[in-house]
């Protein structure tokens, strides 16, 4: 399963978009993003594309109510898994997290087929 991974948006919705539209085309099946997405406008255009999004928050959380709603209203296309996702996609384990350094000592445990970081 191809996945399209994208991390730091900061707001920037279109550009956001755009990446998951590329990815989409070049057949990815989900979406991962690995933190700072801001405000929960951002990920409106990218979910209209249809591709289900995990997201984590990053250190810049955001609006957490907005984005809880967004995920009610997102027909579960939308996951919001906090400040990190241990997530199984295609019978692979994966972990997202912002943070390199934390990402590298759970990479370490050897628990998971791939982890994802922001930055």
């Amino acid at each position: 399963m191809k996945v399209c991974i994208v991390s730091d948006s900061h707001d920037r919705g279109d550009l956001l978009a755009r990446a998951v539209e590329r990815g989409r085309d070049w057949g990815a099946r989900a979406v991962l993003h690995c933190g700072d997405v801001i405000g929960a406008h951002t990920l409106r255009a990218a979910l209209a594309l249809g591709l289900p999004l995990h997201v984590i928050h990053g250190n810049n959380i955001g609006d957490v109510p907005a984005m809880v709603r967004l995920v009610r209203d997102s027909d579960g296309r939308l996951s919001y898994h906090g400040g990190e996702a241990d997530l199984e996609l295609a019978g692979r384990r994966l972990f997202l997290i912002h943070y390199p350094h934390l990402a590298h000592g759970m990479a370490l445990t050897g628990d998971f087929d791939a982890v994802f970081c922001g930055h």
